[in-house]
């Protein structure tokens, strides 16, 4: 079975989001990939020291197909450095991954199957 670890900005770390609704919408992706027969697993991170410990140990739980970076990472320009340190890491830790960069998180499945 395929899997596919979504890399994602902690939703409880935005300032004015409603933290526990985009929580709910991004568990209800999760769910569209087991509707797929494919293994999901979600890691938020925060800019800071955490990320790079929170993202190696999802990394390391198994040899994942592809890894999906979020646009909140991505397009949010303050957010550059973490979005470099990330794709840095999953080369590093997971070389065999495919890596795929999603528009919103409504979108996951759709931008893993690409690369599946």
């Amino acid at each position: 079975m395929p899997s596919v670890l979504v890399v994602g900005y902690d939703p409880q770390a935005i300032p004015g989001v409603d933290a526990e609704g985009l929580r709910a919408a991004l568990e209800e992706e999760l769910t569209r990939f087991g509707e797929h027969s494919i293994e999901a697993a979600m890691t938020p991170v925060v800019f800071g020291d955490s990320a790079e410990p929170t993202l190696v140990a999802s990394l390391a739980e198994r040899a994942w197909d592809v890894v999906v970076v979020g646009a909140g990472i991505r397009k949010t320009e303050q957010l550059l450095p973490l979005f470099e340190q990330i794709v840095n890491l999953i080369r590093r830790h997971a070389p065999q991954a495919a890596i795929a960069f999603n528009t919103s998180g409504g979108d996951s499945l759709e931008t893993a199957q690409r690369w599946l």
